[in-house]
């Protein structure tokens, strides 16, 4: 009786999990279809001398493409700006997303505004937000430049002027993924149970010493998760800057992801594109690492 009972346990184990095989099976072949192809795709290629502009067929040339990566000044140049651009907008995304996260867990009736005022950010297109701060930024009737005049200041030539246009680009970002940022933080805050301030309340603690010892650390999984998010995006950014300046004036704007589309459609090097897309891969990968690693000991 109980080796028969085994044997049915048995059975229905196998049929879940072949069930389970079924149900995932679709899933598996889209992610491989969309992902692990054109991902295979593109790292066979950048081993070859491949241009679309060429007649003849690509002709294998192992590691050249990226030996030459490491010597383009042009790589050199998308790469400090895609660094400096990461090194600036995340931490302000975070702060900047963490005051509005705050103020939209604040507990009052028309708090409301406050949430809605968060999505509209993030709801907006990367290139119509890239738009909208290129007409701030504009050096004749440009919003930031009509203040100046009107405080007395000359206008300055924000897009025209390579820090100026870094600087411009920054802000953009910044306002732009702050809000994710927020989006992300908010539900943390709401999962922190009120009975923890309330004891700190009654040991005396203020509000820095109720966020520093409380909300801080609860939140610190959130904050992880957002800064994943939010540092893979600053790698790969290319909408905002785009749309703003195509990368100038001269290269002072142009990030690696951006450096890629040029490389791939305008030149039609699709060989060299290649190469530089996988490198771009491999430094999100780096990137996101370690912040996995954290999450992982955190949770």
């Amino acid at each position: 009786m109980i080796s028969s009972r085994v044997a049915h346990h048995n059975s229905l184990r196998r049929s879940d999990r072949l069930l389970g095989l079924v149900l995932v099976t679709p899933a598996v072949i889209l992610l491989l279809s969309l992902v692990a192809y054109p991902l295979g795709r593109i790292f066979y290629d950048s081993f070859f001398s491949l241009r679309l502009t060429d007649q003849a067929p690509g002709i294998f040339i192992g590691l050249e493409n990226y030996l030459y990566a490491l010597e383009d000044r042009d790589v050199h140049s998308a790469f400090f700006v895609t660094l400096a651009l990461t090194l600036i907008t995340v931490p302000g995304a975070l702060v900047l997303g963490l005051l509005l996260a705050l103020a939209g867990n604040i507990n009052f009736r028309w708090r409301w505004p406050i949430r809605l005022a968060l999505l509209l950010p993030w709801v907006l297109p990367m290139s119509f937000t890239g738009m909208i701060f290129a007409w701030f930024f504009h050096s004749d009737y440009g919003v930031v430049n009509d203040l100046l005049r009107r405080f007395g200041y000359q206008p300055v030539a924000f897009l025209l002027s390579p820090g100026w246009a870094f600087f411009s680009v920054v802000i953009a970002v910044t306002w732009k993924t702050s809000s994710f940022v927020a989006l992300i933080l908010l539900p943390g805050l709401q999962t922190i149970p009120q009975s923890l301030y309330e004891a700190a309340d009654l040991e005396g603690a203020n509000r820095w010493q109720r966020f520093r010892h409380i909300t801080l650390p609860l939140l610190m999984p959130a904050i992880l998760v957002a800064l994943i998010f939010r540092t893979l995006s600053a790698v790969q950014t290319f909408d905002i800057p785009y749309a703003m300046t195509q990368g100038g004036p001269g290269q002072a704007t142009q990030t690696l992801a951006m450096l890629v589309n040029t490389v791939s459609m305008e030149y039609l090097d699709i060989g060299y594109g290649s190469s530089l897309a996988v490198l771009l891969f491999l430094m999100s990968l780096i990137i996101s690492l370690p912040y996995l690693k954290h999450l992982r000991r955190s949770v």
